[in-house]
């Protein structure tokens, strides 16, 4: 069984202060070969892990086992996988159509909680007449035992503004408060100026249907889903009635997701 000890950025000083290393304790045979080592990341290479002799470390002297060195590098390069193949699942599914790729750095206090987030703007085309952004880094960043969440967002123009609010959603997800389907979050604010929709439910992506939803990516699968404007009113009758009964009046009334100034169905 592998034992992460803990982070000792003193082991190797001369690398670049962003790499962090960690002690990774494990069994060695009589040749002292790596016999096991868990990865920290489904999508993170064994060949980051690099075996020691105990007399390396002084931890490796104390313990009388292995040490193996994991960099931070290895696991930045996995993010980067993941989200590379979640754009090229969009791209795929919205062949014919622009795909714009925005790095979003969400800040020096924020930047850890997502790394390498990009929100994908994709514009209209054959499969749509609306804007779609998605985000594309949640997934690295949250996903257990290879699952996990990007979130979809439907607009009518190309604007800043939503590329914003992905971020947004990516930082409520990941940052401990954890979305999935029928969850909601509030925006704080109307969705665009003068709009009564001031909330977001997380929903099926109904406008672009499953082939978007599920997207299989090396280590895992994601699920793309939707992250519909809502009003405070619409929430609270979600919270007495039930999601489904919220849906059924979207239904009946056939709102069109992408205006931001549809009247609220309650």
């Amino acid at each position: 069984m592998v034992e992460v000890l803990k982070w000792d950025d003193s082991v190797t000083p001369a690398r670049p202060a962003w790499v962090r290393t960690a002690l990774i304790c494990t069994d060695y045979d009589s040749a002292v070969r790596l016999r096991a080592v868990r990865r920290l990341s489904p999508l993170a290479p064994v060949s980051a892990c690099s075996g020691l002799r105990p007399k390396d470390h002084a931890l490796g002297v104390k313990s009388g086992r292995l040490i193996g060195l994991w960099h931070d590098r290895a696991v930045s390069d996995a993010r980067v996988v993941a989200a590379e193949a979640v754009e090229a699942r969009v791209r795929a599914f919205f062949e014919g159509h622009s795909v714009e790729v925005v790095v979003y750095d969400l800040g020096p206090e924020r930047r850890e909680v997502v790394p390498e987030l990009r929100v994908l703007v994709v514009s209209p085309g054959p499969r749509s007449d609306s804007w779609a952004y998605i985000t594309a880094g949640c997934w690295a960043a949250m996903e257990k035992d290879g699952d996990g969440l990007e979130f979809v967002m439907t607009a009518h123009v190309r604007d800043q503004r939503f590329i914003d609010l992905m971020a947004m959603i990516a930082y409520y997800h990941c940052g401990g408060h954890q979305l999935d389907l029928e969850h909601s979050m509030p925006i704080g604010e109307p969705w665009v100026p003068g709009s009564a929709c001031d909330h977001l439910l997380v929903s099926l992506p109904y406008h672009h249907g499953p082939d978007l939803e599920h997207c299989p990516l090396p280590g895992g699968h994601a699920r793309i889903l939707w992250a519909l404007p809502v009003t405070a009113a619409e929430i609270e009758f979600r919270r007495h009635q039930g999601h489904e009964a919220l849906e059924q009046l979207f239904d009946e009334a056939g709102i069109i997701p992408t205006d931001p100034f549809r009247a609220s169905v309650v």
